[in-house]
């Protein structure tokens, strides 16, 4: 299973509000760098408004970051979006065979293991700043 694109468009959205803080950013125009249609930025942008990390002001065009980019990491933009669902970034197969011992205890063997990779990789994306990623985008 892979994280949903949202996380990486979600990252795209907040770096052009970072770096270009003075263009009104409206869905149509940040849809044009992204690549995609505006309804997806809205959907997106409506989601990181939920979650406090942009200011969208209904009747105004145009979004703004919430708080500065040092304290924004890609753990929160990756929650904001859902990218995955709580310790399900990897999933097992549906239906192994309860007659084989393997089949039978497969998931019971795998899971917490599956669990720790998504925790290590969410603790990497908590130290990591939108900041960072900007800062590494020519302009």
């Amino acid at each position: 299973m892979n994280i949903s694109t949202r996380f990486a468009v979600a990252i795209h959205i907040l770096a052009l509000l970072e770096i270009d803080k003075e263009s009104k950013n409206t869905s149509e125009w940040i849809a044009g760098s992204v690549g995609t249609n505006p309804v997806v930025i809205r959907r997106i942008t409506s989601m990181l408004g939920k979650a406090g990390l942009i200011k969208v002001r209904p009747g105004v065009a145009g979004a703004k970051l919430a708080r500065s980019a040092e304290k924004i990491t890609l753990l929160d933009i990756y929650l904001a979006v859902d990218a995955v669902g709580q310790d399900s970034l990897f999933a097992v197969h549906d239906h192994p065979s309860p007659d084989c011992p393997v089949g039978r205890n497969i998931a019971g063997a795998i899971i917490p293991v599956f669990a720790l990779a998504q925790h290590a990789m969410e603790d990497v994306l908590g130290q990591v700043t939108l900041a960072q990623i900007a800062s590494q985008i020519p302009v």
